[in-house]
């Protein structure tokens, strides 16, 4: 009996250990994979594992999130740090993403905090609490649709941003293009020579 309560605390410990080596990110666009996190957060130091919270209640196409294991503790902090106060864009998104320090609710295969017992029972009609549960059901039901609905909003308006900077992007290099062929072409030195400007050889 002895050596099973050990091995519970001893689970419990690394569970806490690995929740303060992970962070949350969220704000990540649907087509993010773990590929790409590895390679956004190694930056950072090493990415021990990256795991998905899948969205139950949410269109497909809506922003992911994910928890990032880390090496260390340390990197973690480093990582919070450094998107708190800088933008850091991952596959594109014109929104960035967020991160912050992971909560023991977040991990789906948590195990039992030593000591704990959890008791679930159904809840009948006649039952005092059974209103109270009514009310939470329709409430949790009324908060996943105004979520839907701004969550809707907010990709209609990122999309709009990043066909506007795709636009941006095209012109910018519509110009470099334009320059080039006038200095291929030598049209930049006629004009040179024509208005007395000094330009160097490139």
């Amino acid at each position: 009996m002895g050596t099973s309560s050990e091995e519970e605390n001893a689970q419990y410990a690394a569970f806490l250990e690995k929740v303060e080596k992970t962070i949350y990110v969220d704000n990540l666009s649907p087509q993010v994979t773990e590929a790409v996190m590895k390679a956004a957060f190694n930056q950072f130091g090493n990415v021990v594992s990256v795991q998905f919270i899948p969205n139950y209640l949410e269109p497909k196409n809506m922003p992911q999130a994910a928890l990032v294991e880390m090496e260390n503790p340390k990197q973690a902090q480093e990582i919070i740090m450094e998107m708190g106060q800088y933008p850091f864009m991952i596959l594109g998104m014109p929104r960035p993403a967020r991160a912050r320090a992971a909560k023991l609710e977040m991990f789906d295969e948590r195990p039992r905090k030593p000591g704990r017992r959890t008791v679930c029972r159904w809840v009948d009609s006649k039952d005092p609490d059974f209103d109270v549960a009514k009310k939470i059901e329709h409430l949790v039901r009324k908060h996943a649709a105004e979520t839907s609905i701004v969550l809707e909003q907010q990709l209609a308006e990122e999309e709009k941003l990043a066909n506007q900077q795709s636009e941006m992007l095209k012109a910018h290099y519509r110009k470099y293009e334009l320059l080039d062929s006038v200095l291929d072409d030598g049209t930049a030195k006629r004009l040179a020579r024509h208005y007395n400007m000094p330009i160097s050889d490139v």
